[in-house]
Parts: C-alpha cells; sequence; structure tokens
C-alpha cells in the first residue's frame, strides 16, 4: 500500500481553495457545471455565530467580521437563517417584516455590506424565505384580528368558524408539529370567542393563506427585494406546507409520528405547490442581477420539505422548479452500514429520475449534532468524522451547519434557559432544538470563547465550560482536529470532482462496508464493521477519518483514496 504520507500529514492543513463552480480535475472552475449542482454550503444562525456589537447576541457586522472562516474551510456559499425582525416566539421564524433586518442583528446597510464582503471572497449567499405563516404580531396579521369574521383582511390567513353547538370545538383534528391543536380562538373585537386561526407550528405562527391574491404579489416583492439586494439564492422554510386540502378535512391518529407518512397529510404535499415554485424560478431567472451576484439562471432555490416518499421529494427539483432539496431521511439515517447504504442509493435514483444532484445535509438548525446523535463521546465524534467524509465524498450538493466543521456536540441547557417552543408545547417532554444552537467557540480558554466581549451569563445561550479546545483557534493547530479534517476535505473535494456517471455502491448486502467512485480516481469506503478492512495493495490514501490500522481502514472509519492504475493514466 502507498500512502500520500503518513498518518500525521494526511490530516494536514491545506491552503484555502478557491470558492467558484464545479471544478475539473487540476481544481480550476468548470463553467459547463452550474455551480449549485455541488456547491459545498455553509449554514450560519445568526444569533449563535459571531457577535460583533458586544451585546451577548450574534449578528450581521459579527458574521461579516467572521467570513474569513468560510474562506479558509473552503465552502462556496452560505445561507443565513432569518435575520429578520421578529418576537423571537421561534427562533427568529416568526418574521414582522420579511424584507427588514432585526434592530438587534444589525441594519439594511449591515447586510449589504456582508453580502459585499462574502462576493469579493469568492462565497454565494443565501437567505432564508419563510412563506407558510407570519408572526402574531405581524401587521396583516393584527387587522385580521382587528376585523370581522368573512373580511378581506382575514383572508389573507386561514380562518374557520369552530365546530360544536357554539363553535367551541377546533375546526378539525390538525396537530401543530410543535405539539399540541393546530388551531388557536380568537377573542372578537366585541370580546366573545369567535373564529379558530391556522397554525401549523407556534400559536404565535399563524399560517398565510397561499390561494389569496395578494399573500402571492407580497411574496413576489419579497423575492425581489433581496435579489435586488444581491442574493444568490433562497432556502424556502417548510417548503410542503403552503398549501392545504381544499375542505380542511380531518388528518386522523398518528400526526407527526410517522415521518414516513408525511406526504399523506391533507396538510403536506399538495399539487398547487408545484406551480408557484414554477413561477418563482421564473422569476429568479428573469429578475436583474446586482453587481457580483450570480446571473439571471444561476441563482438557486432549496427546498426544505420533510417528504421522505423518494418520488414525490424528487418533484420539488424537476425541470423548472427548484434546483435543491434537502436529504433528510441521510440526516435521520442511524449509524449503521445497511441503513446509510440503502439511504444513499434511494436518494440518488428518486433525484437522477429527475436530473437532479442530490444535497446532503448531517445536520442543521433544527437536528441534534452528530457527535452526540451517533453517540456522544469519543465514538460519536469517530463517527461524526467518518460520516463528514461519506456525504463530501457523494456527488452532489452538501450543506455543513455551523460548528458542524469544530465537531460540537449537543449542549445540554437548563431549563431556565430553554426558548425553542417545543419545550412548553410538549408538556416539558421534548427539550427542543436549542442544543445545537449555542454560540460558536472561536479562541481563548474560557466562555464565551471570542464569541462576544459580554459577560457569559449575558450572551444569547451559556456555552460549555470545557469547549476551549474545541475553539476554532485551537484546531486550526491541531493537524488531526474536525477543523483540519473539513479543510482537507473541502480541498481534496474540489480537487477531484464528481463524475457524471451513475453512483454505484460495491460492499457485503449485510452493510459491514460500503464504498464508491466519486470521480476523477477519487475512492470513498466507509468501515462499519468491528473488523478492520484490509486496503488494496494500490491504493494511495489521500486522507482518512481517524488513523489507520496497518493495512486496514478500522471500524467507523472512512477513507478516501486514489488508485495507482488510475494515477498512472
Amino acid at each position: 500500500m502507498t500512502m500520500s504520507g503518513t498518518p500525521d500529514d494526511v490530516g494536514s492543513v491545506p491552503g484555502p481553495a478557491v470558492a467558484g463552480h464545479g471544478t475539473g480535475g487540476s481544481g480550476e472552475p468548470d463553467s459547463a457545471v452550474p455551480w449549485w449542482r455541488d456547491t459545498v454550503c455553509y449554514e450560519i444562525y445568526p444569533r449563535s455565530f459571531a457577535d460583533g456589537d458586544g451585546d451577548g447576541v450574534g449578528d450581521l457586522p459579527g458574521a461579516t467580521a467572521r467570513l474569513d472562516h468560510l474562506r479558509e474551510l473552503g465552502v462556496d456559499a452560505v445561507w443565513i437563517t432569518p435575520f429578520y425582525p421578529s418576537p423571537l416566539a421561534d427562533g427568529g421564524y416568526d418574521i414582522t417584516d420579511h424584507t427588514a433586518v432585526a434592530p438587534d442583528l444589525g441594519t439594511q446597510a449591515d447586510f449589504d455590506a456582508l453580502v459585499q464582503r462574502a462576493h469579493a471572497l469568492g462565497v454565494k449567499v443565501l437567505v432564508d424565505l419563510v412563506p407558510n405563516h407570519t408572526s402574531d404580531e405581524h401587521p396583516w396579521f393584527r387587522e385580521g384580528l382587528a376585523a370581522r369574521p368573512g373580511s378581506r383582511a382575514r383572508e389573507r390567513y386561514i380562518f374557520r368558524p369552530g365546530r360544536g353547538e357554539n363553535g367551541e370545538l377546533p375546526p378539525n383534528d390538525w396537530q401543530s408539529a410543535f405539539g399540541g391543536p393546530a388551531w388557536t380562538r380568537v377573542q372578537e373585537s366585541d370580546g366573545s370567542p369567535g373564529e379558530w386561526y391556522l397554525h401549523l407550528h407556534a400559536p404565535q405562527q399563524p399560517d398565510l393563506n397561499w390561494r389569496d391574491h395578494e399573500v402571492v404579489a407580497d411574496f413576489e416583492r419579497i423575492l425581489k427585494h433581496w435579489l435586488d439586494r444581491g442574493v444568490d439564492g433562497f432556502r424556502v422554510d417548510v417548503a410542503h406546507t403552503l398549501f392545504k386540502e381544499q375542505g380542511l378535512p380531518d388528518a386522523g391518529a398518528g400526526q407527526h409520528q410517522d415521518i414516513h407518512r408525511n406526504h399523506l397529510m391533507p396538510y403536506y404535499d399538495q399539487e398547487e405547490l408545484h406551480p408557484l415554485f414554477r413561477s418563482w424560478r421564473a422569476l429568479l431567472d428573469s429578475h436583474p442581477a446586482p453587481a457580483g451576484a450570480v446571473p439571471p439562471g444561476e441563482r438557486v432555490m432549496v427546498a426544505e420539505a420533510g417528504i421522505f416518499d423518494r418520488e414525490r421529494l424528487a418533484r420539488y427539483v424537476s425541470p423548472g422548479e427548484m434546483q435543491q432539496t434537502f436529504n433528510f431521511a441521510f440526516l435521520e439515517s442511524r449509524w449503521d452500514g445497511a441503513a446509510m447504504r440503502n439511504v444513499v442509493e434511494q436518494s440518488v435514483a428518486g433525484m437522477q429520475a429527475v436530473g437532479a444532484p442530490v444535497t446532503w445535509v448531517l445536520s442543521s438548525h433544527d437536528a441534534i449534532r452528530p457527535v452526540t446523535r451517533y453517540g456522544g463521546g469519543q465514538v460519536g465524534e469517530r463517527r461524526a468524522r467518518a460520516a463528514a467524509l461519506l456525504m463530501l465524498a457523494l456527488p452532489g450538493a452538501a450543506y455543513v451547519y455551523q460548528g458542524e466543521e469544530l465537531g460540537l456536540p449537543q449542549v445540554e441547557l437548563a431549563d431556565d434557559r430553554l426558548r425553542d417552543p417545543l419545550w412548553e408545547r410538549s408538556g416539558h417532554q421534548d427539550r427542543g432544538r436549542d442544543g445545537c444552537r449555542v454560540p460558536l467557540p472561536w479562541e481563548g480558554d474560557a466562555a464565551p470563547y471570542g464569541f462576544s466581549t459580554a459577560a457569559p451569563e449575558d450572551c444569547w445561550f451559556p456555552q460549555p465550560t470545557d469547549w476551549a479546545g474545541l475553539s476554532a483557534m485551537t484546531q486550526e493547530k491541531d493537524g488531526d482536529s474536525m477543523l483540519t479534517l473539513y479543510r482537507r476535505a473541502l480541498r481534496l473535494r474540489r480537487d477531484h470532482p464528481a463524475s457524471d456517471a451513475a453512483l454505484k455502491l460495491d460492499g457485503p448486502d449485510s452493510g459491514e462496508w460500503f464504498g464508491f467512485e466519486r470521480g476523477s480516481g477519487l475512492r470513498c469506503v466507509v468501515n462499519f464493521g468491528a473488523q478492520p478492512l484490509p486496503l488494496d495493495d494500490d491504493a494511495d490514501v489521500l486522507l482518512s477519518s481517524a488513523p489507520l490500522d496497518g493495512r486496514g481502514i478500522p471500524q467507523d472509519t472512512a477513507v478516501w483514496m486514489t488508485l495507482k492504475e488510475y494515477d498512472s493514466e
């Protein structure tokens, strides 16, 4: 076996990669490949990323100041979760103005500065579009509450009379994804109990009525506003929920309990979604672009669609609609070779049917961090490292959530610090998603680790006292760190673009290991089994998620390699 270096320098930090389109074997941009097909995008949750003004809350100036971290990491794009004005009933996804910047996060000028700096670094910018609901403090909803039943103002939302003798029962049996009924009864202006309004999430997030022409027109305005400010695309929040089945029929028992039945629910995955998305795509493909942004025809839309039927999910990225849709089946898969292999094969097959790439994701602001999800401690870290190399070797796009590249674990926060509405809506049974939204550790030996100049107790969420070893500065100096692994992987990924050929996985049916060719001679092998997996004699190892066992790949380890036969061609 010939290796490209010793185990120590296999993990050495590379120089920064140049962000851009897909690349050829030389690492140079290939303009024939749309940039979004194989992009690596980094998710920023701004209140937990970096604080620029010292108030303990991350903000846009803080994010701008840390964009060099993304450049050094080697990503192609950044997705910024909502920075809009919000009462924060759901972490910023309850919005009062979809075209403004929350005062605690900055100004429009701060946003423009972030976009300008990102573009100067070769990093594209995506923002969240949240079309399913607004805040209950949005002017439209306040107007609707003040109006009479049946009024024009209420048509923008889904108000309905209740069932029962006096309308005391909800209009149907729909349940909120956050727990409890999906309906809340309002008090009319005369003080009497009145109609009910729909909220598939928190009561502070009333659902919009997407059959209303004003709603459709307003979101076209919102799209144009951010396009005019230079954004290169949109991640569309809960894209599968906008339309509800006509007549609002009961959904029956078992709601939100089996994700594989999501597409069967009367409030998910309705046919009217697709003409709407085609109209948005036409707008993105034709609206003029300011200097520095990608031109019309190259902007991207990414669907957050919680649909697990592969054929139905693929419809969101069929020609003329969105270009990417998150592959939640991969994120939800347990650490098991057979299960992982099945998810990969099924995902690739579903997207190939419509000519779209798979969009791989291991974590997000809504998910338990991989280190914890895969077992925690050293076992979880080892598996998370292997999963990272697996994801980044697969053909298609990939998303990296802030802190994933640092190997951060999920944080167990005290009850009185929890903000997620899941905590209260579940009767304190579900601790929610706050544990993955703890501020990043940038540098230093103690909290807040360079995240802010505020006192640790005044920060958005408290950080653990043992995170000094996980800070970005500490990991930059460690040739075996998670950050080093991600930097090296992103550099090698760019040097070895994926093949257009159909992905074929090999390995035993038992799933003890599997491997595949990415293209340009790069082969990835992941060993899930207890026994070391022997390496081919002609393997030239480029990168390994863990030290090799002599001539073998240990358990819970992924290896990237090329073959001498390919190198000699």
